[in-house]
């Protein structure tokens, strides 16, 4: 062929930088809105920082609409819903702004470029700067003849290439590719058919225009002819578009991969973009990460393209117009992802909290227990049960110190509960204090006055020291309270001392560590 290599694509066009996309991804999960919740938005966002290299990613602010127009031969077979040669009419509807494109356009506001290929009319008709590329007039019927010839395959892939260049040097940010054409749908199937080694009818569709079953039997003929034109040349690419593609197609595919070269992001229309990416993707394999499926058409034939590139298209409305009509439906939903995920704000990050002293390690040895107060008035008293006990029955009262055998009267009442100073239960009823710590209290108080407990509960005074008093009042004339009497004689035969012991005339009880018995009672009266 001529010196256009196409194996330099190969070389020359490398993905879009993971490293700053992986950076789109972190940053992504620091925007307040939580990571995922914007669907399908999230990947476009992170997908277009990584093609535009920048974080976070810079909003689409100049999207240019590019359509390639040109007429193919083979619609003169009536495989297309609208009459052969005029493609020429939808450019001009374009341009008047009447068409679904120029309308999409309008509304979005991205500008729109057409570029004659091979359209079957006078260039005299056309603006200049629409017609300035034209390779021929009309491509050939690919189910007979070439589309193209050699010279004419180079001529339109570098004005591809050309187009490309000019709206990366213009400061296009995203292209939302499309075509004008009549007959364009049974070419791409041609060329989709060919490359993913499948029949033609399994490709072969209804088109833009939408065409009866008879139309369908014809256009299905014309692809299968042509097939069998193109399985020999599936080695070189630019002769495949040569021999079954058109002008048209040749240079959509060359736009394709120089876009990938200058790293502008594309979005793709219907089956005749498709069909050029999965020709571009069979020169440099790199290249369809720089493209974007707008939408599905319902065609086959592009469903057939579209997996094989593993592409996932955004949206999914069944409009086969053409015309760039699909893409430019996807073009705000890429325009609100790049918005998004350049203007959201971040999370506020929590600032760092001083670093506190390290706590001082518990010690699990029980703490030491308090000493007991000397004075056992001052100890705390015991938690009172919340709700009132009923009372307990009380044993027995004691008996009288006299009438108690053994000279004592201390009683262990049944049923008392072990307190926490008598773990045996050897309580005796009597209270345990620090002067009588082996619980041998007699009941009778003990005093400094009488330190053996051998008081008999009589006062003891001073006109009565040893505390003989029998209860009877003394009266000042009978001192030594010996008298019998309720009006207090004295007793004339009594002594003034009768020898009695101190503790002998006491009827209380006495410690029975002492070993003491009971009282005689009142002191013998001596005989007349």
């Amino acid at each position: 062929m001529s010196g256009l290599n196409l194996d330099d694509f190969g070389n020359l066009i490398e993905r879009p930088d993971s490293g700053v996309r992986r950076d789109a991804e972190e940053r992504r999960e620091r925007l307040v809105l939580p990571p995922g919740s914007l669907g399908r938005l999230d990947d476009l966002g992170e997908w277009l920082s990584a093609a535009q290299s920048t974080v976070p990613v810079r909003p689409v602010e100049r999207p240019k609409v590019v359509l390639f127009a040109g007429d193919h031969g083979v619609a003169g077979l009536g495989v297309s819903g609208r009459p052969a040669g005029s493609a020429h009419e939808l450019v001009r509807a374009t341009l008047r702004g009447e068409s679904a494109a120029a309308v999409l356009a309008r509304r979005f506001g991205a500008a729109l470029r057409v570029v004659d290929m091979a359209l079957d009319c006078d260039p005299g008709s056309l603006p200049e700067d629409v017609v300035r590329h034209r390779v021929r007039r009309g491509s050939g019927r690919i189910d007979i003849e070439d589309a193209l010839t050699a010279e004419e395959a180079e001529q339109a892939f570098r004005a591809g290439t050309a187009v490309a260049d000019e709206e990366a040097d213009s400061g296009t940010d995203l292209v939302v590719l499309g075509d004008l054409s009549v007959g364009g749908t049974t070419a791409a199937s041609t060329l989709i058919a060919a490359l993913c080694g499948t029949d033609a009818s399994v490709v072969t569709g209804r088109g833009a225009a939408g065409i009866d079953d008879l139309a369908w039997m014809r256009k299905c003929a014309a692809i299968r002819d042509a097939l069998r034109r193109a399985r020999p040349v599936l080695g070189d690419q630019l002769e495949l578009l040569a021999t079954t593609g058109g002008a048209d197609l040749a240079a959509i595919t060359g736009f394709l991969l120089q876009c990938a070269v200058r790293r502008t992001p594309v979005i793709l229309d219907g089956v005749v973009s498709a069909a050029c990416a999965l020709v571009g993707q069979r020169v440099a394999f790199r290249a369809p990460d720089w493209w974007l499926a707008g939408q599905r058409t319902g065609e086959p034939a592009q469903e057939k393209a579209l997996d094989r590139m593993a592409m996932e298209p955004l949206l999914d409305h069944g409009v086969a117009v053409g015309e760039g009509a699909g893409a430019l439906l996807a073009l705000p939903m890429v325009q609100a992802a790049a918005a998004l995920l350049a203007e959201l704000p971040e999370r506020e990050r929590p600032e760092p909290e001083a670093p506190s002293a390290p706590e001082a390690p518990v010690s699990e040895s029980p703490a030491p227990e308090s000493p007991a107060p000397e004075n056992p008035e001052q100890a705390s008293p015991e938690p009172q049960d919340p709700e009132p006990r009923a009372e307990e029955p009380r044993g027995p009262e004691p008996q009288d110190a006299a009438a108690a055998p053994g000279g004592t009267t201390t009683e262990s009442p049944a049923g008392t509960e072990p307190a926490a100073g008598d773990p045996n239960g050897t309580d005796t009823g009597t209270e345990t204090t620090a002067e009588d710590p082996n619980g041998t209290d007699t009941g009778t108080e003990t005093t400094a006055e009488d330190p053996n407990g051998t008081d008999t509960g009589t006062e003891t005074t001073a006109e009565d020291p040893n505390g003989t008093d029998t209860g009877t009042e003394t009266p000042d004339r009978n001192r030594n309270g010996t008298a019998g009497t309720a009006d207090g004689q004295a007793d004339p035969g009594t002594p003034a001392d009768s020898g009695t012991p101190a503790d002998s005339g006491t009827a209380a009880e006495t410690d029975p560590a002492a070993g003491t018995g009971p009282g005689t009672g009142a002191p013998r009266p001596s005989a007349p």
